[in-house]
């Protein structure tokens, strides 16, 4: 009889692990695989600047490849500060991601006490691309080179404005290196994307702007600006014609922004790693290539890693630049 108890007890045993393991494996497929719902990606400047466009060429791919709706959530002002400050306090599940350019990685952090730490607040997702600029004046002004524009700036000092996309942007930076390199002294005019200071700079309000090429080209195209000069280390595919501003005259300039993926810090690995794979995937599509060359930008790519690497570099280098050109915030000492 013992052994008949016995066995029947160890029978219930197994009955009762077996349905525990049963009801924790019906639990663990339960849970939903990433993505489930729409995934928000905020941009950190106005529409219709470089890094919007470029946010949305990627999401039109990427959408499909992750299953669900990627929404874009432009939230421009304090040179993308604040869109970065939303994604760094948001929830680190997947589902609120930021695109942003050089000035607010590697450039706000030496301007602005900010609330939020570029390296510890953030996951790495992927370096999306490298874009230089057009330096494009309104066809009022009578300069139709560098060299012209330069004695201009000179003999006029502080009457030149100048529109960029805020305090740190690459915009900001392209016009700050160009007046320490050839001594001139011009006005800056913050503005919370390249598309706002685009618009100002056809409308006359402004004078000249180191633009993204992306915003200038129609507006090149249409003689509404008149370009001088490309800011990169060549010329642009898209601009065959037009010099670097070092082939201009100003010896050794160069100035090119770059755009970049991350996700709040503590995002998990396994979402960070699928997220890389799928942009990586989008931006070796021949249209997306072809649309990037026509905005004259180069793709990059890379693992998380690799783009952590190189803020790192990048946050060192513009840190000399910044204090080598003075930049303060508006206001500072």
């Amino acid at each position: 009889m013992s052994d008949v108890l016995a066995r029947l007890r160890l029978l219930i045993a197994l009955a009762a692990a077996c349905a525990s393991a049963l009801a924790a494996a019906q639990a663990t497929s339960k849970e939903p695989v990433y993505p489930s719902k729409p995934i928000r990606l905020v941009v950190t400047f106005a529409p219709g600047g470089t890094t919007d466009i470029q946010a949305r060429m990627l999401v039109e791919k990427l959408a499909p490849r992750v299953g669900q709706q990627i929404l874009i959530d432009n939230r421009g002002g304090a040179g993308g500060n604040i869109g970065m400050e939303i994604v760094a306090r948001a929830p680190a599940d997947g589902y609120t991601l930021v695109i942003s350019v050089i000035g607010t990685w590697a450039v706000n952090p030496h301007l602005y006490k900010l609330p939020y730490d570029v390296e510890k607040d953030f996951a790495p997702i992927i370096h999306v691309a490298t874009t230089p600029g057009v330096l494009v004046i309104h066809p009022a002004l009578p300069a139709k080179t560098v060299k012209e524009l330069i004695a201009l700036a000179r003999k006029r000092p502080g009457e030149l404005a100048y529109g960029t996309a805020g305090l740190g942007s690459f915009t900001h930076i392209s016009a700050e290196l160009f007046a320490v390199m050839t001594g001139t002294r011009m006005t800056h005019v913050p503005y919370k994307g390249s598309g706002p200071a685009t618009a100002d700079l056809v409308g006359g309000h402004i004078q000249l702007s180191f633009s993204s090429a992306v915003p200038a080209m129609p507006q090149i195209q249409s003689g509404r600006l008149r370009a001088l000069a490309t800011t990169g280390a060549k010329r642009l595919a898209v601009l065959p014609d037009l010099p670097t501003i070092a082939e201009a005259g100003v010896a050794s300039y160069e100035s090119s922004t770059w755009t970049a993926m991350a996700a709040p810090a503590r995002t998990p690995q396994a979402i960070v790693e699928r997220l890389n794979r799928e942009v990586a995937a989008v931006l070796q599509l021949p249209d997306i290539q072809e649309r990037s060359a026509a905005m004259g930008s180069v793709i990059t790519g890379g693992t998380p890693e690799w783009f952590q690497d190189y803020l790192k570099s990048e946050l060192v280098k513009y840190g000399k630049l910044v204090k080598q050109a003075g930049i303060r915030p508006e206001g500072g000492n």
